[in-house]
C-alpha cells in the first residue's frame, strides 16, 4: 500500500488521535508537581535559561549523568512539567538534567541546540562519570541533535556519551515546513539542512536507540525509522524500537521507573 500524506497538519497533529488526550496535561502536572515536593533538585545555572533548568541528585554519589529534554514542538511546555520523569534514573543512582530553551517565536531551533548544548555542559561539569542523553519529540530532535558530528557538544563531554535515546523523534525537519506550525517556527531550507539530525553525520561511538510507541502518527514511527536506519549507513551502532500500544503522550511514561526497558536501555 503506497504510503502519502495528504495533510501535514493532521499527519503531526497528536491530541487529535489519542483518546482522553485532555487528560494527560492536568495529570503530568500533578505528577510532576508531587515529585518535586519530595526530590533534591537545583537549578543548572545561577541566571538566564540555565536557570530554568533543573538538576535532580540520587541520595548517594551520581553513578552518572542522564539527560531528559522536553517536547512541544519547540513551542510549549518547560522542564518542570516533567520532572517525574527523573524518578527512573534517580532510582538508578543517576543524576538528572532537565535542561531548558528558549521558545519558537522568540527563538530559532539552531538556537534552542546551543541552549541545551550549554545546560549539558553545565551539569557535567558539576557530575562526573557517563551521560545518557534522551528526549521526546521535539526534545527528541534535541537529544539526537547532541550526537551530531558537528561539534554541538565538546569533544570532553561528547567522549562521556554513553548512549543517545531520541524518543518519537523529529529527525528531518523538512516536512514541518508544510504545516501551520512553521508560522511560529519559521524553519526555512538551510535551518533544516543545518539542524536535522537526519541530515546529519552521528558522532563516533555513541550507540543510538529510536524509541516510538506503535500506536503514534505514521509520520513520527517514519521520522523514527528514518534515523536509525540513515545514522546506521554511516557507521553507528542503531537500533529503532517500535513499543506496542503505545501513543505520542503515553511513551515517556516507563521513565519513572527504574526496571521498565526503556529506562534499562537509556542506562545500559
Amino acid at each position: 500500500m503506497l504510503y502519502r500524506v495528504r495533510d501535514w497538519d493532521d499527519a503531526y497533529a497528536n491530541g487529535a488521535h489519542i483518546p482522553g488526550a485532555e487528560t494527560y496535561l492536568p495529570q503530568w502536572q500533578r505528577d510532576a508537581a508531587a515529585f518535586r515536593a519530595t526530590a533534591r533538585h537545583q537549578p543548572l545555572g545561577p541566571e538566564g535559561v540555565l536557570a530554568r533548568g533543573d538538576l535532580f541528585l540520587p541520595e548517594g554519589p551520581p553513578r552518572g549523568l542522564a539527560v531528559f529534554i522536553h517536547g512541544g514542538y519547540w513551542m510549549r511546555f518547560d522542564p518542570s512539567l516533567w520532572s517525574h520523569l527523573a524518578a527512573g534514573p534517580l532510582a538508578r543512582g543517576h543524576a538528572v538534567a532537565m535542561p531548558a530553551y528558549t521558545l519558537a517565536p522568540e527563538a530559532r531551533i539552531a538556537a534552542m541546540t546551543r541552549e541545551i548544548t550549554a545546560g549539558i555542559e553545565a551539569a557535567a561539569a558539576r557530575i562526573p562519570g557517563p551521560i545518557a542523553i534522551t528526549g521526546h519529540s521535539a526534545g527528541g530532535h534535541l537529544a539526537a541533535r547532541m550526537a551530531c558530528d558537528d561539534g554541538t557538544l565538546n569533544d570532553a563531554v561528547a567522549a562521556r556519551v554513553s548512549a543517545c535515546l531520541p524518543i518519537s523523534p523529529l529527525a528531518d525537519l523538512r516536512p514541518l515546513m508544510r504545516t501551520e506550525m512553521n508560522r511560529t517556527l519559521h524553519i526555512d531550507a538551510a535551518e533544516a539542512e543545518a539542524e536535522s539530525p537526519a541530515l546529519l553525520s552521528p558522532r563516533a561511538g555513541i550507540p543510538v536507540t529510536t524509541w516510538v510507541g506503535g500506536m503514534e502518527r505514521p509520520e513520527f514511527i517514519r521520522q523514527a525509522r528514518l534515523l536509525a536506519d540513515i545514522w546506521a549507513g554511516l557507521g553507528a551502532a542503531t537500533e529503532c524500537v517500535i513499543d506496542p500500544g503505545l501513543h505520542h503522550f503515553n511513551v515517556i511514561a516507563a521513565l519513572a521507573r527504574p526496571d521498565s526497558p526503556l529506562t534499562r536501555r537509556l542506562l545500559a
